[in-house]
């Protein structure tokens, strides 16, 4: 569809309000000081991956910035706790952090998994609630190599299929950053799928309606080889984003405050 074909397609939608929240579970390698005599000699790996997902932090406050939304995020590394992996799940801790005693554990979810948690579901709520239809984007990115195959798209939009309005807005999102930008390798539930375990996942079960949550990928490539690719996407990402709610009826204002 052309440019003039999804303009005429969003002007025959109803419009619908909407707000968006942003999130960013692997914002940062820092360690706890209840837990730095774990990673005293492990430093290298907390600069990897395997520590955060460098750049998804940036990306985040891109997003953030440009719709005016609220932003939580975490800069303890995923070595410590996984933002991203629900209670209960084998590789909430790592294996630094797995063997601690469990008082300890219990401090470190407190102290630095819960309060993303609850202030994004509060946020959440408070905007479902006033009848708002959410848009979450949980920013992350993803290294250009696994296990020596080279990984060859530069964006990836993971969804779950299954729900009508996810699907329909990164079909939207895909439509517009390809318009925008041809060579962009943009594909959907790649490199990962769309509902495999996350904090994404969980706010689905806690709102089967009024919910819409995409993760974004982007190639850690951009950050560590061409940074000016990198600054264009802090801009076109946002942007396409929100051109694609509206080519759904979604009316974008302000996100009412937190459930006291």
């Amino acid at each position: 569809m052309d440019d003039a074909g999804m303009g005429r397609a969003r002007l025959a939608r109803p419009h619908r309000p909407a707000s968006v929240v942003v999130t960013c579970e692997h914002g940062g390698n820092r360690v706890p000081p209840e837990a730095a005599h774990l990673f005293t000699l492990r430093g290298d790996h907390l600069a990897g991956h395997g520590g955060y997902d460098a750049g998804a932090l940036e990306m985040a406050r891109a997003f953030a910035d440009a719709h005016a939304a609220p932003l939580y995020f975490t800069t303890i590394t995923r070595l410590v706790v996984d933002q991203n992996r629900s209670m209960g799940h084998p590789r909430l801790f790592s294996r630094y952090t797995r063997g601690l005693p469990e008082a300890l554990r219990r401090d470190i979810l407190a102290r630095h998994y819960q309060p993303l948690r609850q202030e994004t579901l509060e946020t959440v709520a408070a905007a479902v609630q006033a009848g708002r239809t959410v848009a979450h984007l949980a920013s992350h990115s993803f290294v250009p190599v696994l296990s020596g195959v080279e990984r060859t798209m530069d964006v990836g939009l993971l969804y779950d299929p299954a729900r009508e309005g996810e699907r329909a807005l990164c079909s939207a999102w895909t439509a517009r950053l390809k318009a925008r930008r041809p060579g962009l390798r943009v594909r959907r539930n790649a490199p990962y799928r769309g509902v495999s375990d996350g904090h994404v996942t969980a706010l689905r079960k806690a709102f089967p309606t009024g919910y819409l949550g995409i993760e974004l990928e982007v190639n850690q490539r951009f950050v560590q080889k061409d940074r000016p690719a990198f600054e264009d996407l802090l801009l076109l990402l946002p942007d396409t984003f929100a051109v694609a709610l509206s080519d759904m009826g979604l009316v974008l204002g302000d996100t009412p405050p937190p459930l006291s």
